[in-house]
């Protein structure tokens, strides 16, 4: 049964003791930022976090949902996030229906497919109150997460210097930013909706940054609303049930609807309600929607924001959004998620995103059999993967065909190994990359785009990757000798030691 709401996740998370509810009074500058931080970083992701009393707003927060495998599973209603790359996998594989029968037999896959299609409602949770003639996004307890965020004076001193108390207490009212939105926007020429997840910077109580990075389908839709210099209406909604919220974060094909994607995900589909001031569509069971607009052309500095990096991305111009009218339900829970060093909440969601869209790498590379993104490259600096490789040069082609593949051209590092190498072992694979490498033969550089939050490179969006052929090497690609054979013990050994491990009288 799918989630009816993000209350419904909450309630299956505290019954199975993965909640905490923290019933002491804490400050949404800094302190729960700071209180998540450390649970994220416990054992296993910790508990998801629900403060019950947040000073300055009637209204609860909830952190760390999605901080472990366990909640994300349970989150997507699967045992295994692999779960989902399997139905995604055996929904692609069907062939072109030759006879009656083969028709007859794909008939209930279309049939289950067409029952996730988003469904529109007239009324909704989510504007069981509606606030039009004064919207004030301060009654809301919107998070300052890190001492620097909003101060672009601040943020470029060192990272390790001390933030004095009379700083955080003069800097209140700046650095607050939604950090788990759903950003609903319609392309102007087709009509087409999209939802993604872009942080949004609190400027007062009726203005906000919008902070879609060029790369990503909300800037493309503000582009065609800024060349037919039309005013872009926008909606956000914070707290939906988890599917959605997904959902709205996965790096989807343009021409795929994120609610249809979450519709798969959670086998039901999401039901839409259209906003008070426009005709975008949001999720009816969210918790909060904020409907506004983005004036072609309007830009105001945004940031700087303590990200997923682990470093304060800079201050840049974005566009700005006007907020027309705030609905919301009259209990409402506001969900935050906390980014910075992993492991962090989204380091579980990034996992989560590997392992549903391996098979559709698959589509175009059949040869790869894994890939992991460890969290230490924070999604999409780096990336491992392990293909069956049958010809000389294969391992380069698939460097150079992931780096023309969506979001992996963000990747700064590729590494490609064989197939016998498990990469989820990052020991073991780190051991067969570091002794199967000749640098000169095997490393592949380019320069391409990066990702808008890198500051390495020498300008913004754009720079040096590096790919490793860490296969074995054939004579065609250079290998004059012959490639040695790893060590393993006979499996008849292995089983006799097993069998008389008690008589050694080792623990």
């Amino acid at each position: 049964m799918a989630y009816k709401d993000l209350r419904d996740y909450i309630r299956q998370l505290e019954n199975k003791g993965l909640l905490v509810r923290i019933k002491t009074e804490v400050d949404p500058i800094l302190e729960i930022s700071e209180i998540t931080d450390k649970v994220c970083k416990s054992l296993n992701g910790g508990k998801a976090l629900f403060f019950e009393k947040v000073r300055g707003s009637v209204f609860p927060v909830v952190t760390n949902l999605f901080g472990s495998f366990e909640r994300m599973c349970l989150a997507l209603e699967v045992k295994e996030l692999d779960d989902i790359g399997k139905r995604i996998e055996d929904l692609m594989n069907q062939a072109p229906p030759k006879t009656l029968i083969e028709k007859l037999a794909l008939f209930p896959k279309l049939l289950e497919i067409s029952k996730y299609f988003p469904k529109q409602v007239k009324s909704a949770p989510c504007q069981e109150v509606i606030e039009k003639d004064d919207p004030d996004l301060g009654k809301f307890p919107i998070l300052k997460c890190w001492p620097h965020d909003g101060q672009p004076e601040k943020a470029v001193r060192s990272q390790k210097s001390e933030v004095r108390s009379s700083e955080i207490r003069d800097s209140k009212n700046e650095g607050r930013f939604i950090t788990l939105p759903m950003v609903f926007t319609k392309d102007p020429e087709t009509g087409r909706p999209n939802a993604g997840m872009y942080r949004i910077h609190v400027y007062d109580k009726k203005t906000t940054g919008m902070h879609w990075h060029i790369h990503k389908d909300g800037a493309r839709h503000y582009d065609k609303y800024f060349k037919m210099n039309k005013r872009m209406p926008a909606a956000i909604a914070v707290g939906s049930d988890p599917a959605v919220i997904y959902a709205s974060s996965a790096p989807l094909p343009e021409s795929i609807d994120e609610m249809l994607f979450a519709g798969f995900l959670r086998r039901a589909p999401v039901e839409m309600v259209k906003c008070i001031t426009s005709d975008i569509e949001v999720p009816a069971n969210s918790e909060l929607v904020i409907e506004g607009y983005v004036d072609p052309g309007e830009t105001r500095i945004e940031g700087p924001f303590g990200d997923h990096t682990g470093f304060y991305s800079p201050a840049d111009p974005y566009p700005v959004f006007h907020v027309l009218c705030i609905t919301h339900r009259k209990d409402m829970i506001y969900p935050a998620t906390i980014v910075g060093k992993p492991p962090m909440e989204d380091c579980y969601m990034a996992k989560a995103t590997e392992r549903i869209f391996l098979p559709l790498m698959r589509l175009d590379f059949p040869e790869i059999k894994d890939i992991n993104l460890p969290m230490e490259g924070v999604f999409h600096n780096f990336a491992l993967i392990s293909i069956k490789k049958s010809y000389p040069g294969q391992a380069k082609k698939i460097i150079s065909g992931l780096w023309g593949k969506g979001q992996m051209m963000f990747a700064k590092l590729l590494i490609v190994v064989d197939d016998d190498v498990d990469i989820q072992d990052l020991s073991y694979t780190a051991w067969r990359v570091l002794n199967n490498v000749d640098w000169k033969r095997d490393t592949v550089f380019a320069d391409g785009p990066l990702d808008a939050l890198d500051h390495s490179a020498n300008w913004p969006r754009y720079g040096s990757k590096m790919g490793i052929d860490a296969t074995r090497k054939t004579k065609e690609e250079g290998m004059m000798r012959e490639w040695p054979e790893e060590i393993f013990m006979s499996e008849e050994i292995k089983k006799l030691v097993l069998s008389r491990w008690k008589e050694y009288g080792i623990d």
